[in-house]
């Protein structure tokens, strides 16, 4: 069995658990277990950790997983109404949501393979976060719901409309945010939201084996192969209004209530 080692030592993790195994990064979501949602700090330590991996061309395999029963509920909207209250200007509010897109883009353009394990509940910034990955799959328990615009939010976090809409296609992408219904991981799969979609406990097969192969084929080619990728995925996204998404949150939530 492969040691298990802490990959950022200096790090005093406190939002996530993060573990390597020779060329394979898993990050968990929720260190305490109890804890399913997108918090400033685990967006801080997800930051830290991927501005680290320029200096690890060693690492070939980036995990993004979750302890306790749900992969994410979202983002921590606790978070959000005590930057409100504590910078009405909504100043606060923007740097929360600026830094939600940093981390999708550099989740994006890491030279890693990023592969997210998903599991239970994946609920608006969570599923965000896990389209941003190169490669998902889901255990069949697997609920996905994009809720925002039922509790009064635009659907503006982290830049991901324009990723989820070249996933997964327009007409699917605007049903799903305009009813705020809740699709399973079969769905998921149709739409390409999800490239594995199976039972829980074969979950880490499917994971192995994607990561078998990748940590043998030769880095340059599969860093390479990935920045075409990202290349044309962007082209396609000419009109990504992603960069206004901390406008378009600060300006729903600031606004007066009549």
């Amino acid at each position: 069995m492969t040691e298990t080692t802490s990959l950022f030592e200096p790090l005093p993790a406190t939002a996530l658990r993060t573990d390597s195994a020779g060329p394979v990064v898993t990050v968990r979501l929720g260190a305490t277990a109890e804890d399913s949602t997108l918090t400033v700090a685990a967006l801080d330590e997800l930051l830290a950790l991927l501005d680290g991996l320029h200096e690890r061309p060693d690492v070939r395999v980036l995990l993004l997983t979750a302890d306790g029963e749900d992969f994410c509920l979202g983002a921590d909207r606790t978070e959000y109404q005590a930057a409100l209250a504590g910078d009405p200007t909504g100043a606060a509010l923007r740097r929360i949501a600026d830094k939600a897109h940093r981390v999708c883009e550099a989740l994006e353009n890491t030279h890693a393979v990023t592969i997210a394990r998903l599991h239970g509940k994946v609920i608006g910034a969570g599923l965000a976060l896990a389209s941003y990955c190169d490669l998902r799959a889901g255990a069949d328990d697997c609920r996905f719901r994009m809720p925002e615009i039922g509790i009064g939010l635009p659907p503006a976090w982290g830049g991901a409309m324009g990723r989820l809409i070249a996933e997964a296609g327009a007409a699917r992408i605007r049903e799903l945010m305009l009813t705020c219904d809740t699709f399973d991981a079969a769905t998921a799969h149709r739409l390409g939201l999800l490239h594995k979609a199976v039972p829980r406990e074969e979950l880490d097969t499917v994971i192995d084996a994607w990561v078998r192969p990748l940590v043998r084929r030769p880095a340059e080619a599969v860093t390479l192969t990935k920045r075409m990728l990202a290349g044309y995925a962007r082209a396609a996204r000419t009109a990504d209004v992603g960069l206004l998404d901390a406008h378009l949150l600060t300006a729903q939530l600031t606004r007066p209530r009549r």
